[in-house]
C-alpha cells in the first residue's frame, strides 16, 4: 500500500501574513537608515529599451561614433534611466512598509558624471527626514548612486507619503 501524502490544512497558511520582511510602521523607521537595491550593470541593450520606450530620439544614447566625436567612450544613458535605478521598489523598503505606504510624492536628482555603458550601478536611499502629520507622515531619503569606481554619479530625493 502505498503511503499516503500529507496534505497542509488550508487555516495553517495564510497569504495575507506571507511577508518578505517583517512590516514595519511610520513610527518603526529611523533617520539615518539605508536601505540598498541590487547592483545592475548597463549594457546597451538597457539603452536601446530606454530610448525605445522614452522616445528619446538624441544621438548620444544610440550613435557610438556620434558619442565618440564629442570625446565620450560611448554611449551615454539617459538621465532617467540613471534615476529609475534608484526606483524603491527594487529594494527592500517597500516590503518593510507594506500597506503603510500611500505613494510617492516628490523627487529630485542631479547628475554628477555619466554613465557608459559597462558600468555598474549601487543604488542606496537613506532616510533623512521624518515628518509625521495628522493621519499621514512623509518619509523624506537622500537617494545615492554609485558607480563601480565608487564614484558618485547621482544624488536626489525622494518622499513617500505612509499611513501613520
Amino acid at each position: 500500500m502505498p503511503a499516503q501524502r500529507r496534505t497542509p490544512v488550508a487555516d495553517q497558511f495564510d497569504p495575507k501574513l506571507h511577508h518578505v520582511v517583517a512590516p514595519r510602521r511610520f513610527s518603526d523607521l529611523r533617520i539615518g537608515e539605508t536601505f540598498r537595491s541590487p547592483s545592475r550593470t548597463m549594457t546597451e541593450a538597457y539603452f536601446a529599451a530606454f530610448q525605445a520606450i522614452s522616445g528619446d530620439n538624441h544621438p548620444i544614447h544610440y550613435d557610438t561614433e556620434y558619442c565618440r566625436a564629442r570625446g565620450y567612450p560611448g554611449l551615454l544613458a539617459h538621465g532617467f534611466q540613471v534615476l529609475a535605478f534608484t526606483a524603491v521598489g527594487a529594494g527592500s523598503f517597500p516590503h518593510a512598509i507594506g500597506d503603510s505606504l500611500i505613494g510617492f510624492i516628490e523627487q529630485s536628482s542631479k547628475f554628477l558624471k555619466p554613465v557608459f555603458a559597462g558600468d555598474t550601478l549601487y543604488p542606496a536611499l537613506t532616510i533623512s527626514g521624518l515628518i509625521p502629520q495628522r493621519s499621514t507622515g512623509v518619509v523624506v531619503m537622500d537617494a545615492t548612486l554609485h558607480n563601480q569606481t565608487a564614484e558618485l554619479v547621482m544624488t536626489g530625493e525622494h518622499k513617500y507619503l505612509l499611513r501613520l
